[in-house]
C-alpha cells in the first residue's frame, strides 16, 4: 500500500519555527514539494526539492524556509522560521511521481 504521510503540525506562535515531515512508504520518494492551503485560499506551492536535492523556494517564504530530504528514510522535511500568520493552514506533501501523489496534510494552527 502506497502512503504519503505528513506530521509535525500543531499550534505555533508568530515568530516561531516549525519542522514538518513527510514519509513515503510503498514507493520511493523522489522529487517532491510542500504545499500550503491557507484558510480561504487555494493550495499553493511553498517549497520543492528535486530528486537530486536542489531546492526551490517560493517568494512567500524566501529566507525563512529550508527543505531537505533523507533518501534512506524516504522522508522529506520542511523547516519554516519566523512564522507569520499567513503561514497557517494545512500543509501537504506532494510527490512528483506516484503512485501516491498527495498526503492527507498536517495542520498548522496559530494566532496573530
Amino acid at each position: 500500500q502506497a502512503q504519503l504521510v505528513e506530521s509535525g503540525g500543531g499550534y505555533v506562535q508568530p515568530g516561531g519555527s516549525l519542522r514538518l515531515s513527510c514519509t513515503a512508504s510503498g514507493f520511493t520518494l523522489g522529487a517532491m514539494g510542500w504545499y500550503l492551503q491557507a484558510p480561504g485560499k487555494q493550495r499553493e506551492l511553498v517549497v520543492a526539492i528535486s530528486s537530486g536535492g536542489s531546492p526551490t523556494i517560493m517568494d512567500s517564504v524566501n529566507g525563512r524556509a529550508t527543505i531537505s530530504k533523507e533518501d534512506g528514510s524516504n522522508t522529506a522535511y520542511l523547516e519554516l522560521r519566523n512564522l507569520k500568520p499567513e503561514d497557517r493552514g494545512v500543509y501537504y506533501c506532494k510527490a512528483r511521481w506516484g503512485p501516491k501523489y498527495w498526503g492527507q496534510g498536517t495542520q498548522v494552527i496559530g494566532s496573530a
